[in-house]
């Protein structure tokens, strides 16, 4: 059993659902997160190597400040590749000047239509999990309280907060809409 951040992962199962035992971590996210990692889609929790696992639980303990993975550019449909008599240097070489003009022509682009270049979001940076986002999703509802808004009150009432019938089933809302959730 893999014990990563207070969590046990069970061996047999598959580390994309492995990962849905983090509370807010669903299989979309454990999907983007093993992608992110260079884990396999079918692979377990008892074949992750040592460095996989402590790369896992260094990212999930703090995710805004790991370093972005580098994103490389696709090939196009009309994409021929080099023969391959050269050397890695001269590939480098043209890798590199091909990048250079490519992001030439993207700031020209910019400055004719007067838009900014954007930073391809990484969208795992602001990843809140376990007691970060039960503590989030507490100060959220407190907020709510305070200022006196209709759903605050509802929270408080103990009562469903989004419109749902109260006549005779809100037995999960009375027990669940309370400040004292977790």
């Amino acid at each position: 059993m893999v014990h990563i951040l207070g969590v046990n992962l069970p061996d047999s199962h598959i580390a994309r659902f492995a990962l849905t035992k983090f509370y807010g971590i669903g299989e979309h996210t454990a999907h983007r997160l093993c992608a992110r990692l260079q884990i396999h889609d079918k692979c377990k929790m008892k074949n992750l190597s040592p460095y996989q696992v402590t790369a896992l639980a260094s990212f999930l303990s703090s995710p805004s400040t790991s370093v972005t993975p580098t994103r490389y550019p696709l090939a196009n449909s009309n994409f021929v590749p080099h023969p391959p008599n050269k050397s890695v240097q001269e590939l480098q070489h043209e890798f590199a000047s091909l990048k250079a003009t490519r992001e030439e022509n993207k700031a020209k682009r910019a400055l004719k239509f007067r838009k900014p270049l954007k930073e391809p979001l990484d969208t795992l940076k602001d990843l809140k999990i376990e007691s970060e986002l039960r503590r989030m999703i507490r100060e959220n509802i407190q907020h709510q309280r305070m200022i006196g808004s209709y759903v605050g009150k509802r929270h408080a009432m103990h009562l469903p907060v989004r419109g749902q019938n109260t006549q005779s089933n809100a037995k999960t809302a009375r027990k669940l809409n309370q400040l004292d959730r977790w």
